[in-house]
């Protein structure tokens, strides 16, 4: 097979992977996204348990109808300020899937935004930061009506 038909199977197969329904959530003003068919629900804070000597990230683990489940604050992980929790803030439950075994896991979100239908071709590919970050948990980008726009009076090279 050539490699320009080979490149093109593969794009098109990546477009199929990551069309769907996607549930949107916010982190310090940035909106990002989870395959809804991941999502177990989507609960309000709740009291979480500490566990000792485990990263600033783990919050801890909350007991969800006799299921002890590890939570973990998003915006931590991703390197983000720590900020107060509001009325928004809540807990999205996702199951993963871990080398043979599927797992619950709590995630802190600022707030939940909605559900959106993302078609293939919006989707780009994760971009390479190279081989320090670690990037697997990017899917790729959507473009999405009204994002990725310069606010108004922005000059490209000028400070935000």
């Amino acid at each position: 097979m050539s490699e320009k038909k080979e490149e093109t199977i593969n794009a098109a197969k990546a477009m199929v992977e990551t069309e769907g329904k996607y549930l949107s959530f916010s982190l310090d003003e940035e909106e990002y996204g989870i395959g809804i068919l991941k999502i177990k629900e989507i609960i309000g804070m709740m009291s979480i348990t500490t566990v000792p000597q485990t990263p600033d990230f783990v919050k801890g683990v909350i007991n969800l109808r006799g299921k002890v489940i590890p939570v973990i604050d998003l915006r931590l992980k991703f390197g983000m300020e720590a900020m107060d929790y509001t009325e928004r803030t809540c807990i999205i439950v996702v199951e993963i899937e871990k080398a043979s075994a599927t797992v619950q896991i709590g995630i802190v979100v600022d707030s939940v935004s909605e559900v959106l239908s993302i078609k293939g071709e919006d989707v780009e590919t994760a971009p390479t930061f190279g081989t320090t970050l670690d990037t697997d948990y990017i899917l790729g980008m959507a473009k999405m009506e009204g994002g990725g726009e310069d606010p108004p009076g922005y000059r490209p090279g000028a400070e935000r």
